[in-house]
Parts: C-alpha cells; sequence; structure tokens
C-alpha cells in the first residue's frame, strides 16, 4: 500500500463529509426547502415536518459516523446508497447540462463515495 493512501482516503472521507454536513444543516435549519426537493424528486413532499427532522437527525448520525470512519462496510455502504439515489433521482437535470451545471458535481461526489467504499479496509 502507498504510504500516501491513508492521507488521501482521509482527504477524500472529510470532503465528502463537509458536503453532506452542508447538506444536513441546510435540511435542519429550513426544512421547507427540504419538503420542496422531497416533492419534487422523489414525490414525498407532503412527510411532514417531523418527519423531515428524523430523517435529517438519522443523517447527521450518519455522516458522523462516516467522518469517523466507523463500520466502514455498512456506513460508507449506506452513504453510497443514499448519495446514489441522490443522484440519479436528478436524471432529467443531466438531459439539458448547461441548464443544469450544479448537478454534475454530484458526480465526482458519487465516484468518491465508490471509491471510499471499495477502499474502505
Amino acid at each position: 500500500m502507498p504510504k500516501q493512501l491513508p492521507l488521501a482516503l482521509l482527504l477524500l472521507r472529510l470532503g465528502v463529509f463537509i458536503v453532506f454536513l452542508v447538506w444536513t444543516l441546510d435540511k435542519l435549519l429550513q426544512p421547507e426547502h427540504e419538503a420542496e426537493v422531497f416533492a419534487a424528486f422523489y414525490g414525498l413532499g407532503s412527510l411532514g415536518e417531523s418527519a423531515f427532522y428524523a430523517i435529517d437527525a438519522a443523517q447527521l448520525v450518519l455522516i458522523l459516523a462516516f467522518v469517523g470512519g466507523l463500520f466502514k462496510t455498512w456506513i460508507y455502504g449506506a452513504i453510497l446508497i443514499f448519495h446514489g439515489v441522490s443522484t440519479l433521482s436528478a436524471f432529467g437535470k443531466y438531459l439539458q447540462p448547461f441548464d443544469n451545471l450544479m448537478f454534475f458535481s454530484a458526480w465526482p461526489m458519487l465516484a468518491a463515495c465508490a471509491a471510499l467504499f471499495l477502499l474502505r479496509e
């Protein structure tokens, strides 16, 4: 194993964590924005504020375990699946790429999540 690999994986994990942390905080602080996103991309806008707070609290615990490197197979796998679903749910946005450039940032992050999962040991 290259001696720089552990540091590279840590930096990758920190980068993914920062994005997830900002997304989670946005949802906790602006539940109405979360409802709009859930309605637009998942058809679940009417879950209710309590359900959104429960989802967000669970996501916060998950990403803290992720950045801590805990239970790598399960946590990294969950992060990969959740981000994969999120990325694919915006598929229509990729069909008009120049109007939706920000959505394309999901792909390198998905690749980072996959790399972390594959190199988790």
